[in-house]
């Protein structure tokens, strides 16, 4: 009797042709056959070489959407998970408009919908991203609440974004600007006033500049060429780090180990004076009026740092002293950071135990340093961290010395019983102003201006850049991307006393925080006079920790569509796709809602300066590649040379935390 195959076995002719048994070339893939990888089993399906049956490949845009989704099959589900919660009593809070009631709904008059492209801008401050989210805020999701509200979506489609077809050009993450955006959607558009109807549904935050009828297969996303933005940075966040920080002491260090201080001392020439002539024009005349004894105090703390221990939220900056006399830390857990007030959540480790009695005095007036952290917000109060409320509280040593807090802050307020604690205090306002008047008041030279392009110009083509995301390998096809152009505005920004640089970037997509880790490389290797070599470096089979400048100055100028335009719209009779037409008001909004509230959010936050902090004062070898060391200084000899170090598998993985709200920029 002939046996039948079991659930797990496969037919004859399928295991045949498997292992290419008199299966015909056309079957197998061979001249004239569509099937070119051998096929294999598992549990009675056919698959396609070595990948596994439920692993997908890294496809292209073209490959990928071959591949049709069932969305009304998705929809359908969807909808009825939700009917079952609210069935089982749970209410599900949506930002989005409630559902009409079915009277309602056949009371509406009928109207044909239209495939359009809407063009807009947004300041992203406040929201939660682009990309529509039923929980949170987002742009999307006041979008949507307008075009139901100004009867551009019907009340029968009001429950579900997915029934108009809403397609994004570029999803923006948190906090992130937009002065030219394109979604695509089926709208109604009868009404010549409809933008102005939209608007009038919207905040000042979000405007609608125009909207275009298109092709009935058009999708933005994949009709998308390019993608120009901007990053505003000041222009102090060139200037070399301090002297008297860990990273600017290991700069002239491993210059010096390596015989290229004079190399780097050269391309440092430009900046040279600054920090020697702030010390001898700002601060030495503010120290001079100082008693000796707290002078002495306030010069350990400026001058005599060794650097942000290795680790997070619990860091101190601690000035060098004798270590036989530790002095007693308190940890702060209820600190809170937002993401754009320092940038950097990446700081972790154990606070520092080992400095003695007088500088716990000494550490209130740290942050006045241009080497601490004293400018991130977040610190609790000292009635927050007392005995009888904080288990985390430790008292300080008998010797009636001040309370050290190894928190973000820095340090609690000196207790009323700290020896000289208002002398203390009201020294280190004049010297915390006069840094930062004197890094606002820096100009950036033309020197500097044309080391940033020539680092700038190191991205044009096509890079591999593993090393400006997350998650992404050296082997990853899909790391590698094209970069047209990337330039300097021809002239800075004044706001406020502040010099601003605008940065321009055009590439055919981005990763996520790829536009922002590459400012912060170019950033970094610019202010630590590091050979533009280090950038054609990273694109390399390394693995290096690029850390991200805040997203508060990342912005979405507008994406780019010329085939499309040229192909389609053209041949259908339909508009072109173009911002220019709306050039004067685009500008007006960026000025008032984007602009603005950039300079504005940095002057109250000081940012820039605390994320540049955060990395001069890093004490570990993470950013070693900035030094005349190379990159071979940033590796674990552990390891050969190969993969990732220790600490900068510490520092990735703090910064993976914030990564789930990411996307592509």
């Amino acid at each position: 009797m002939d046996s039948k195959p079991t659930e797990n076995e496969a037919p004859e002719s399928a295991r045949n042709k498997s292992i290419g048994e008199n299966v015909p070339d056309q079957q197998r893939g061979g001249p004239g056959g569509n099937d070119r990888k051998r096929k294999w089993e598992v549990k009675g399906k056919l698959q396609h070489g070595s990948r596994g049956g439920d692993k997908k490949k890294n496809l292209g845009r073209r490959d990928h959407f071959r591949e049709q989704l069932d969305r009304r099959g998705r929809n359908e589900a969807e909808q009825s998970k939700r009917r079952k919660i609210e069935e089982d009593g749970k209410k599900v809070d949506s930002v989005l408009p409630s559902a009409f009631s079915k009277d309602e709904i056949d009371a509406e008059e009928r109207k044909p919908k239209r495939k359009v492209a809407v063009l807009l801008g947004y300041s992203g401050t406040g929201y939660k991203g682009m990309q529509i989210d039923t929980t949170q805020k987002t742009i999307e999701g006041d979008l949507f609440t307008a075009f139901v509200a100004a009867g551009a979506i019907s009340k029968a489609n009001a429950d579900d974004p997915k029934k108009s077809s809403l397609v994004r050009c570029a999803r923006t993450d948190k906090g992130v600007h937009a002065a030219g955006n394109v979604i695509s959607l089926k709208l109604i558009i009868e009404d010549e006033d409809i933008v102005e109807r939209i608007n009038s549904h919207l905040s000042p935050q979000i405007r609608i500049w125009g909207i275009e009828r298109t092709t009935g297969a058009f999708s933005c996303y994949q009709a998308c060429d390019s993608r120009w933005y901007e990053y505003l940075i000041p222009s102090h966040s060139f200037l070399p780090p301090h002297p008297s920080s860990f990273l600017g002491k290991k700069l002239v260090e491993l210059a010096e180990k390596a015989s290229e201080l004079e190399e780097y001392n050269k391309r440092q020439e430009e900046v040279a004076h600054f920090w020697p002539e702030v010390e001898e024009n700002h601060i030495k005349p503010i120290l001079e009026t100082l008693d000796g004894s707290i002078r002495l105090l306030i010069e350990k703390a400026l001058y005599e740092v060794d650097g942000i221990e290795e680790g997070g939220p619990r860091t101190t900056i601690r000035p060098k002293a004798d270590k036989s006399q530790p002095t007693k830390t308190i940890e702060n857990p209820n600190s809170e950071i937002s993401q754009e007030a320092h940038a950097l959540e990446e700081v972790k480790g154990e606070p520092s135990l080992d400095a003695p009695r007088q500088t716990t005095e000494a550490a209130k007036i740290e942050e006045a340093r241009p080497g601490a952290e004293g400018d991130v917000k977040g610190t609790s109060s000292a009635s927050d961290l007392n005995s009888e409320t904080n288990p985390h509280y430790q008292t300080a040593n008998a010797g009636g010395a001040g309370i050290q807090v190894s928190g973000v802050g820095g340090v609690v307020p000196l207790p009323d019983s700290t020896p000289e604690k208002k002398a203390l205090e009201a020294a280190m306002k004049p010297l915390k102003k006069a840094y930062i008047n004197a890094r606002k008041s820096y100009r950036i030279s033309p020197a500097r201006i044309a080391r940033l392009q020539e680092v700038l110009d190191r991205y044009l083509g096509t890079k591999n850049y593993h090393n400006y995301t997350t998650l992404k390998r050296f082997k990853d096809p899909s790391a590698k991307r094209h970069i047209k152009s990337f330039t300097i505005g021809e002239k800075p920004i004044m706001i406020n006393g502040t010099e601003w640089l605008s940065l321009k970037v055009h590439g055919q997509s981005f990763m996520m925080h790829q536009i922002r880790k590459m400012v912060g490389m170019a950033a970094l290797v610019v202010r630590c006079g590091c050979p533009t070599s280090r950038i054609t470096e990273s694109f390399k089979d390394v693995n290096l920790s690029i850390p991200r400048v805040p997203g508060l100055g990342l912005l979405l100028e507008r994406p780019v569509f010329d085939s499309y335009n040229t192909h389609q719209a053209e041949k259908h009779g339909r508009e072109r796709i173009d911002f220019n037409k709306y050039e004067q008001v685009i500008e007006d909004f960026k000025q008032r809602e984007i602009y603005e509230r950039i300079f504005r959010e940095e002057e109250e936050g000081n940012y820039f300066n605390t994320f540049f902090t955060h990395i001069d004062n890093y004490k570990e070898p993470t950013f070693f590649y900035l030094t005349s060391g190379g990159i071979a200084a940033t590796q674990d000899p552990t390891r050969g040379g190969k993969g990732k170090s220790k600490h900068q598998d510490k520092w990735n993985e703090i910064e993976s935390e914030d990564d789930a709200e990411g996307g592509e920029e």
